[in-house]
């Protein structure tokens, strides 16, 4: 129930004579080994994104060779995603395997994923008592694949997925708890591309999605996972089938930026989240709009919206604008923004760019004449300008969204908001409703 920590410790505790109740060490290594997770996935005729292992610079470029770019590398050996990184080119590749590379060995190697780019990601916590194997929750993450899933907004039930998809992947999931033998609870994380399911990641063990999954189905998971840890069955338990709740629960991540001045807020592959959060509605986009109440970052319904994006989005600039626009925003932007917009057949304000001179979205943002910005960071090394306008957006409190994923869902919850308000009921009421 510790996270990753205790699949580290599960072998040299058993080793010393530490009986290990739930799924066994021998299980937890055939999930966290690289080789043996490939071979237990062709068993089961299941997909992962071409992947390999390197311990040296040479092996690393190597691999994204054969495999293709981007790739995303991390180092087996941390917690919480520190050190990955999504790298498009063998001299980043390089650069990145000098910094890491002394640290690897056989023992310790450097993880090579080919990222696939546009992929929805998909998370899913089950239970297994080694006989019966349930879904406790399908989540579909908001943000696209590549942000870490601790950072990434998600919603129960899924609202995008074919029930084809979602067929494959809950069949997925029980048919991998069988094979490992989990007794207790699993973790699974895939991302589904043009409707194709590719395992990403299995966790023998609670993950910290389970709080918000027991809160949403109105199950108490680590209970009854505590339970048949200890031998209990699912039956006797009376947990036998997936709930899919008639409601929407979304989970947000809660950031400390605010207490980081001049700290880059965009999210990639290494969390950076400090707490989580949950907005519960029978309508999602109200369930979004909750969610970021309660991460500190409530949605305007009307004002000003500085809108400025990275080039690989600006070809979605002029239908993002159009929607913000028919919400009765008013949006900014800058040059090159704005004339993506314009070509679209959008409507938007041009504005200065921080070197063109003031007035400029900074003045905007101390004057209080902002009520929302959305800004997609430039790359990995983000322009100085990026930054200080989106460190300005977290001092002054205005509201600021860094996806694209993130900022549709921001329309479909104000529009909601402006439609039919916030109404409150409690969990316990939701769940009678089940």
């Amino acid at each position: 129930f510790g996270g990753q920590t205790p699949l580290n410790l599960a072998a040299d505790l058993a080793k010393n004579g530490v009986t290990i109740i739930g799924t066994s060490p021998a299980s937890i290594e055939r999930a966290e080994n690289r080789k043996e997770f490939a071979a237990m996935l062709t068993k089961l005729g299941l997909q992962q994104p071409p992947n390999g292992t390197a311990t040296d610079e040479n092996g690393a470029v190597s691999v994204a060779q054969r495999i293709g770019y981007p790739v995303l590398v991390r180092p087996s050996y941390v917690l919480g995603g520190r050190a990955m990184q999504i790298i498009y080119d063998e001299e980043t590749l390089r650069r990145y395997m000098r910094v890491h590379g002394p640290n690897a060995g056989p023992d310790r190697p450097i993880l090579v994923d080919r990222f696939l780019e546009d992929a929805t990601e998909v998370d899913v916590d089950c239970i297994s008592d080694g006989e019966l194997s349930v879904i406790g929750a399908i989540m579909e993450h908001i943000e696209q694949a590549g942000i870490h899933s601790g950072d990434s907004a998600c919603v129960i039930p899924p609202f995008s997925l074919s029930d084809t998809v979602l067929r494959t992947i809950a069949e997925a999931t029980k048919a991998m708890a069988k094979e490992l033998d989990v007794r207790g609870l699993m973790n699974v994380q895939f991302a589904v591309r043009e409707n194709v399911v590719y395992v990403l990641e299995v966790n023998p063990r609670a993950s910290r999605t389970v709080p918000f999954v027991s809160k949403a189905i109105g199950v108490p998971l680590a209970k009854l996972a505590a339970r048949v840890m200890a031998g209990a069955k699912l039956k006797d338990l009376g947990f036998t089938e997936e709930i899919v709740p008639p409601h929407y629960a979304v989970k947000e991540a809660v950031f400390p930026f605010n207490r980081f001045p001049g700290v880059d807020i965009t999210l990639g592959p290494e969390m950076r989240s400090t707490g989580e959060v949950m907005g519960i509605d029978a309508d999602l986009g109200l369930a979004f709009a909750k969610s970021q109440m309660a991460a500190g970052g409530p949605l305007p319904i009307k004002g000003n919206l500085f809108l400025s994006v990275k080039d690989s989005d600006k070809p979605q600039a002029a239908e993002l604008a159009k929607s913000y626009t028919d919400l009765g925003f008013k949006v900014f932007a800058t040059a090159g923004t704005h004339a993506a917009i314009l070509a679209g057949g959008g409507t938007a304000t041009r504005i200065n760019k921080l070197a063109e001179g003031r007035p400029h979205v900074l003045d905007m943002i101390k004057n209080g004449e902002i009520a929302f910005i959305i800004n997609t960071p430039s790359g990995a090394d983000p322009r100085a300008d990026e930054i200080r306008i989106r460190t300005a957006a977290v001092s002054h409190r205005v509201p600021i969204m860094t996806t694209l994923s993130a900022a549709r869902a921001a329309v479909g919850a104000i529009r909601s908001l402006q439609a039919q308000g916030l109404a409150v009921k409690t969990l316990q009421e939701f769940h009678a409703e089940m």
